[in-house]
Parts: structure tokens; sequence; C-alpha cells
């Protein structure tokens, strides 16, 4: 996975995450809308609609409390919490 900051301010960020498909971006987007300060998540996979740019960005938009670049760590370590539990309860159910 390849991560490039196109955008970044206090209360905003825009990564293009390459290599990823909608299946990740739809757990990451998810997980974020979860996280306290997240005002706004959302990804568009071909932003430049005629035959330009396909991995995804991700923009994520926080409240004035919240910095962007936490809010995303935060919700990344959601993901993984998440992860974590699915594999445990299927492992359980096996």
């Amino acid at each position: 996975m390849e991560l490039q900051v196109i955008e970044k301010e206090p209360t905003m960020i825009s990564i293009e995450i390459g290599g990823e498909d909608h299946t990740f971006m739809n757990v990451l987007k998810g997980a974020l809308l979860e996280t306290d300060g997240i005002t706004a998540a959302t990804y568009d996979v071909n932003p430049e609609q005629s035959g330009g740019q396909t991995d995804p960005v991700l923009t994520i938009k926080t409240d004035e409390e919240t910095d962007a670049l936490d809010a995303l760590e935060a919700g990344a370590e959601r993901v993984i919490e998440k992860s974590d539990s699915f594999r445990e309860a299927f492992e359980a159910a096996a």
C-alpha cells in the first residue's frame, strides 16, 4: 500500500491510497465515520473521470478540536480492532 498526501489542513486531509479498491476503502471509511471528531469521510476511485488516476483518494474532515492526521490514525486503529474481533469470532465458531 502506497500513501501520498494530496492536501492537508488542520481539519482536512486527502490521501491517495495506492493499490486498494472498494473493499478496503469501504471498511476504512466506515471505521472513520465511527471515530470521534470526524465529521465526514469519503473516497473517490476516479476523480479525474476521463482516463485519469484510478487509485482511491480518501478525504476526511474533522471538527475544530481534532487534527485530521490524528483522526486518520484513530480510524486505522479501529480497522485493526474490528479485524482482530472478527478473526477471534471466526476462530471461536470453527
